[in-house]
């Protein structure tokens, strides 16, 4: 295969794409180096920063431009540096597909954390072959370093919303120890994709109490199916967070709307407990309460996707487990109508856009 391969793909040309405008064309992927991997896309999960990215959401984005880091590839061709897949194996690829590799973090198995960390679209390559294009497509190519080999056991259609969603909440669910003595009640803000994952993995993880926090009590029983223990419905019963004052081991705000209650929060919280934020506005968040956040004796954090290693715990333990993840697949031909339907908030919880 040359570097003018051509792939074909769902191609974003301007903001109006996430209206149903993307065109199924050609597009070229990264030149062919033997530290890459290539394979037929099998499906890949919609996220909703393939939304914020197709209109612009978190600036100008460089059009034209193939969404989509949640793919589940079956390997058809592999460069001599890499070793831990082979072709006719699937493997899973996220939201990060180039860092340098020689940094402290990359060395620690936390590429997520690395200065040069290139997205799975709307990076480049660091190898200077070229711009990086998503999994709403027939093929994908990339450095196969990130390419995560999917267990037996676990179905493709799930294994690829994880690869981004499913790791986003997973990391820091395992880096605070959910399941252990110290990590045993646990809120979830937002139920919606993310936010289903992170009640089903901390189920899994063994969490003791799962409180699903949500803006209104239409989501109640999802959350409840999903494996949530309790239900608060901040704006339905404004005075119901106040239930688990000081109680909290570990709350995670994946909903990404600017004007989250911080303070009330950080009071669900025990103290020294923590308060991890994974999703990214669009507009700017409310100011820090410096004053709950001073005496609840709580800490407000941040994560990112997980590293490579974490990601292969992850997917095993969803193969060992098999979590209540309510993925739903489409067709990849009607990718345009999927991510109109996920701008609606339609899913309950997940897409899986997968080629037939």
């Amino acid at each position: 295969m040359s570097s003018n391969d051509k792939f074909m793909g769902w191609v974003a040309h301007d903001k109006t794409a996430v209206e149903g405008n993307m065109k199924w064309e050609e597009f070229t992927p990264k030149e062919w180096t033997e530290n890459d991997i290539e394979g037929d896309v099998i499906c890949c999960g919609i996220c909703f920063s393939d939304i914020h990215t197709l209109r612009s959401g978190w600036g100008s984005t460089d059009y034209p431009t193939v969404v989509g880091h949640e793919l589940v590839i079956n390997v058809t061709r592999v460069g001599n540096n890499i070793k831990h897949v082979k072709p006719g194996q699937r493997a899973g690829v996220g939201a990060q597909s180039d860092s340098c590799r020689d940094c402290k973090q990359c060395q620690a198995g936390l590429e997520s954390y690395c200065d040069n960390l290139q997205g799975t679209y709307q990076g480049k390559f660091l190898d200077g072959k070229g711009k990086s294009y998503g999994g709403y497509a027939n093929k994908w190519r990339g450095p196969g370093h990130f390419a995560v080999p999917i267990p037996d056991g676990l179905e493709s259609h799930i294994a690829g919303p994880l690869m981004c969603g499913g790791i986003t909440i997973a990391s820091p669910l395992m880096d605070y120890g959910v399941g252990q003595e110290n990590c045993k009640r646990v809120g979830i803000i937002g139920v919606g994709g993310i936010g289903s994952f992170g009640i089903a993995f901390a189920k899994a993880l063994g969490a003791e109490q799962i409180v699903a926090i949500s803006t209104t009590s239409n989501k109640e029983s999802l959350a409840r199916e999903l494996g949530a223990t309790d239900f608060v419905a901040m704006k339905d019963k404004p005075d119901d967070h106040k239930r688990f004052r000081r109680s909290l081991d570990l709350i995670i705000a994946t909903a990404n709307n600017h004007d989250q209650p911080y303070d009330k929060f950080c009071w669900m919280l025990r103290p020294r407990g923590h308060l991890i934020n994974i999703a990214v506005p669009e507009q700017a968040v409310m100011p820090i309460p410096v004053g709950p956040l001073i005496f609840s004796g709580a800490s407000i954090g941040g994560s990112a996707i997980g590293g490579i290693p974490q990601i292969g715990k992850m997917l095993q333990l969803a193969a060992d487990k098999k979590p209540n993840f309510m993925i739903e697949k489409r067709s990849m031909k009607d990718a345009n109508q999927a991510v109109k339907d996920m701008v609606a908030g339609k899913p309950r919880f997940r897409y899986s856009l997968v080629n037939e």
